[in-house]
């Protein structure tokens, strides 16, 4: 993925990028065109405005650097989430290699669902049903057995639509935002309803956000010393949800500060947009709106995974920018050409 992103990006804001950013305090990095897989559109030019306003000292708008802060769904936002959402494809692969060892499963949602393919059935179950599946199937290991099979699972797994990797689904407009807004002094973090330890083995190399800043759902765990080593155990308990009201509730606990920005692209980021975004000074609030059926997807108000109902309604009034995938991004996909 690292040379995709260098010809995503221009190599100036790269270059700043791997430094770690421009100095301290100072306005908008300059570039001859910092979104260039963005056609020239509102959204566009609202992220533009954005930092620009952010980092320039001196006016009402200034984001001080220790507080520029920009959080990013996972699904949907920063990679597909059709046909069914990633983790959820892993799950159900646990989910059917375990099986006959637990035949109770057979009448038992969400796991009568995985086994019969029924597909609505998993979607009403939402983000908490996903959370029980990989608790059943993933508790009583350690967190770096975990870590390994989600390694190996991204490994050989294959989208059904696209018949890539996973990891190679990045959407590269998104891509070039992030590296965009870390050039200009912002931390990029991921706020999801997925697992966390899923997102956390792979999230550094496909987006450049480090492990230490992805919040998301998550089981409970418990220390313990095995044979002189010491180990983190997964428990077959629910810890936390975060989606809908648990974003903010998740960033609040992880971060301690309120972002600028958010970008997400379902009702389950309604939340993390108002908190984001209603607190009475200037940020910037972004959905994805998938409309493109020939590159990606085109869905919305009816979709079972990813809905955008209620947040596509509450953008105008809330000055939220749309993107429009079709019309607003030049590429979806490090394959398109």
């Amino acid at each position: 993925m690292h040379n995709i992103t260098r010809r995503a990006i221009g190599q100036g804001a790269l270059s700043l990028a791997m430094l770690g950013g421009p100095l301290l305090g100072s306005p908008a990095l300059a570039q001859s065109d910092p979104l260039p897989l963005w056609n020239d559109g509102a959204a566009r030019r609202a992220i533009l405005a954005f930092v620009a306003a952010a980092t320039t000292p001196g006016t009402p708008d200034f984001v001080p650097p220790d507080q520029r802060i920009a959080v990013f769904d996972n699904d949907g936002t920063l990679w597909p989430e059709q046909p069914m959402y990633g983790q959820l494809a892993f799950a159900l692969d646990r989910v059917r290699a375990l099986a006959p060892l637990n035949p109770a499963w057979k009448n038992r949602q969400p796991f009568k669902a995985v086994l019969d393919g029924d597909l609505k059935a998993l979607a009403e179950a939402g983000e908490r049903g996903l959370v029980e599946l990989v608790m059943a199937a993933h508790a009583g290991m350690t967190a770096s057995d975990f870590t390994g099979i989600v390694e190996r699972w991204l490994a050989s797994a294959r989208h059904p639509h696209f018949g890539r990797p996973y990891t190679d689904l990045a959407y590269q407009p998104m891509l070039e935002v992030m590296a965009y807004l870390r050039a200009n002094g912002f931390r990029t973090f991921i706020v999801s309803g997925g697992g966390v330890e899923f997102m956390r083995p792979w999230t550094e190399r496909v987006y450049g956000v480090p492990p230490g800043q992805v919040i998301g759902s998550s089981i409970k765990t418990r220390f313990e010393m095995r044979d002189g080593r010491p180990e983190l155990f997964r428990l077959p308990e629910i810890d936390f949800i975060d989606d809908g009201p648990g974003k903010p509730v998740g960033i609040n606990a992880h971060i301690g500060q309120r972002p600028v920005a958010a970008f997400g692209n379902s009702d389950g980021d309604l939340q993390m947009l108002q908190w984001t975004t209603l607190a009475g000074r200037r940020s910037l609030g972004v959905l994805i709106h998938h409309t493109d059926a020939a590159r990606e997807f085109a869905y919305d108000r009816d979709s079972e995974f990813g809905r955008l109902d209620k947040a596509l309604d509450a953008a105008p009034g809330n000055g939220w920018s749309i993107v429009n995938m079709k019309d607003d991004w030049k590429q979806v996909f490090a394959f398109d050409r």
